[in-house]
């Protein structure tokens, strides 16, 4: 399953380098993209974990940016 976020305040380039790469360490998550400047996060995960996998990735981007805000 593909599915693209918008990211709301992310600050800079390696705060989104930062997060791309945090969650593309978790377990389902098949491919992550972070686009600075779109703002917007690209996610390919495993379809059978969906919902676990879209809450872990929420919460690492609580923690590692918690300005920054999923909206999608």
């Amino acid at each position: 399953m593909k599915k693209i976020y918008r990211l709301d305040e992310i600050d800079c380039a390696n705060c989104a380098a930062k997060l791309e790469r945090a969650v593309g360490k978790i377990d389902g998550v098949k491919q992550a993209e972070v686009n600075f400047m779109a703002q917007k996060m690209t996610l390919e995960i495993d379809d059978s974990r969906a919902e676990a996998v879209l809450a872990e990735v929420k919460k690492v981007c609580a923690k590692l940016e918690p300005d920054c805000a999923l909206i999608g």
